[in-house]
């Protein structure tokens, strides 16, 4: 039990490790366009790393093991990362660090600002994961951290609005995020039920 954790951090670490690999080594892999390949990579993974996040509630309960929510606030802070990454990235190398451009997309092109909106919900959530500010906000704490819901409906639409062609990719994660919601949903009813 005590190695997961760790397992789990290297496998989290894997998507940049295999990344810069393939930029000192592969740069085949990138593609003819490496920019835009790293975007959606390092946003896929966010992606991931959120449902992935989502998920630990209802393994915890299908398995009745406490190990997935002692990972969660891990992955919480790995999908901030990844957020983080793919937003540096864009400001970065596709925007070469014109804030004036960057904030004439937020405005101008919806998807973006879903994105943006997202990565902004995401900070107070990486800055209070600690066991400090768990407990001196209390209460607060679990209100705050309900903002994730919103967080993975704006990451869905992100992508859904950035792809023009295949939209498969994009509903399939969306789905994946509709069930989870309705997973939380649904035991938050007959939780209310009961009482």
């Amino acid at each position: 039990m005590k190695f997961i954790k760790p397992i789990v951090f290297i496998l989290l670490l894997y998507p940049i490790l295999i990344l810069i690999y393939w930029g000192f080594y592969d740069q085949l892999k990138l593609t003819a366009e490496p920019v835009e390949f790293i975007l959606h990579f390092t946003g896929i993974w966010a992606l991931r790393i959120l449902l992935l996040t989502l998920a630990m509630t209802p393994m915890k309960d299908i398995t009745k093991n406490v190990i997935f929510i002692k990972l969660r606030r891990m992955l919480g802070l790995f999908a901030f990362f990844y957020v983080t990454l793919h937003l540096l990235v864009y400001t970065w190398l596709d925007l070469e660090f014109d804030y004036s451009h960057l904030f004439e997309d937020i405005i101008d092109r919806p998807y973006i600002t879903v994105g943006f909106l997202a990565w902004v919900l995401l900070i107070p959530l990486a800055i209070t994961s600690n066991i400090r500010m768990i407990k001196k906000l209390g209460r607060k704490w679990k209100k705050l951290h309900k903002s994730i819901y919103i967080i993975i409906v704006l990451a869905c639409l992100h992508f859904l609005w950035l792809v023009k062609q295949d939209l498969l990719e994009p509903i399939i994660y969306a789905s994946i995020a509709f069930v989870l919601l309705a997973y939380r949903y649904i035991k938050y009813k007959r939780n209310d039920n009961i009482k």
